[in-house]
């Protein structure tokens, strides 16, 4: 493989990775402000290409015309859903309490929701763009051009789901799952930019290999990498939990005109509590397999321990913000930002520690001296 085609795969890859995290810090931003409706249709913004700014573009009954359209196009969605099985979540389209509602024409909101729908489409092309330098890959690394095409293929399904979530008003489960998908996207192209930083034999990069500290050890890289695992899944159910209190939120800020924002947080259910309780839970372990990776000694692994750190540290500080001036809004898309990067550290990290595994360093048993295999 020529390092041209490397490069190129590397920079547009990690240029994919970080427009997909400013777009998810835009789209907390989109949360907090409230815009999320700010254009009603989907993939246009009422109607054109190029959004109003002026109510007098558009025609006196628009609410009622685009009511009219995302009722049509969710009885088309709730059919289908209930031919898959999904009844219920089909009933929950039109459950939900804000589905006949129409927001009113707000420019600025709606020119918020327009850069984000725009940071999305550029995302479809940078995603394109890695796939399209990902071909050089067929042969000599199939996994990256397969994680490749699977990135692309999801980024076409994330979209379809951001038109879903427009056209059933920011249906709770409907958010969720936009932005697991969102997580699942960053992983698969984390991976394929990983892959071909090693190179195809998963060799340690810095050419470190029979180079590790000896030292005692608790764990065989097989059961620290069960632990990363564990780690991750951690944080998506964290990251999942956010979204639910950043749903009832949303609900407490409606209901009170958004007035009193003092008030919101002692008026959320126990999802909230559930959330900050859970933190704990999340930060021991995040110490715990940080305490076991540094024990590796390896640059690479270290240097994402405290990357690793450094962001659970301000994950928590902008939590505590949160919680006790009040919400302010704009902590809120800050501290989504860092869960999702946080949750690519800890992946990276995963897949380091699966990288010392492959080129045959084993990690000796506790009270052990550690040797490296020939």
């Amino acid at each position: 493989m020529q390092d041209a085609s490397i490069r190129r795969f590397r920079f547009v890859g990690l240029l994919t990775v970080v427009a997909v995290y400013l777009l998810i810090l835009v789209g907390g931003i989109v949360r907090s402000t409230g815009s999320g409706m700010g254009c009603p249709d989907w993939p246009k913004c009422f109607g054109t290409w190029v959004p109003p700014t002026h109510i007098s573009q558009l025609p006196a009954n628009y609410k009622e015309i685009y009511t009219a359209q995302r009722v049509t196009k969710n009885q088309k969605l709730a059919r289908t859903l209930q031919r898959l099985g999904f009844s219920q979540v089909a009933g929950d389209i039109f459950s939900h309490p804000t589905q006949y509602i129409e927001t009113d024409f707000n420019p600025v909101k709606t020119w918020i929701e327009y850069v984000n729908r725009v940071l999305g489409a550029l995302i479809g092309i940078f995603v394109f763009l890695t796939l399209l330098f990902a071909l050089p890959f067929r042969r000599a690394d199939p996994a990256v051009f397969w994680l490749s095409m699977g990135s692309f293929l999801l980024t076409g399904v994330q979209g379809w789901l951001g038109s879903l979530v427009v056209s059933t008003n920011l249906l709770p489960i409907m958010v969720t799952i936009h932005m697991g998908l969102a997580l699942v996207i960053v992983a698969m192209l984390l991976y394929a930019v990983d892959r071909v930083r090693q190179g195809r034999s998963g060799a340690l990069h810095d050419g470190s290999a029979g180079k590790l500290q000896a030292g005692s050890l608790s764990h065989s890289t097989a059961s620290l990498q069960l632990a990363l695992w564990t780690v991750l899944l951690l944080t998506f159910v964290q990251i999942v939990l956010g979204t639910q209190v950043r749903e009832e939120v949303d609900m407490v800020s409606a209901a009170a005109d958004y007035a009193g924002r003092e008030t919101w947080v002692a008026k959320l259910s126990g999802a909230f509590s559930l959330h900050r309780t859970f933190s704990a839970l999340v930060l021991l372990a995040n110490v715990y397999v940080s305490y076991e990776v540094w024990q590796i000694g390896e640059k690479r692994l270290r240097r994402l321990v405290v990357a690793m750190l450094a962001l659970i540290g301000l994950e928590i500080a902008a939590g505590v913000i949160l919680a006790e001036f009040a919400l302010p809004a704009i902590v809120q898309p800050v501290h989504l930002t860092l869960a999702t990067v946080l949750f690519g550290i800890q992946f990276l990290l995963l897949l380091a520690v699966r990288q010392v595994g492959k080129a045959g360093q084993m990690i000796a048993p506790k009270g052990a001296a550690q040797r490296v295999v020939a």
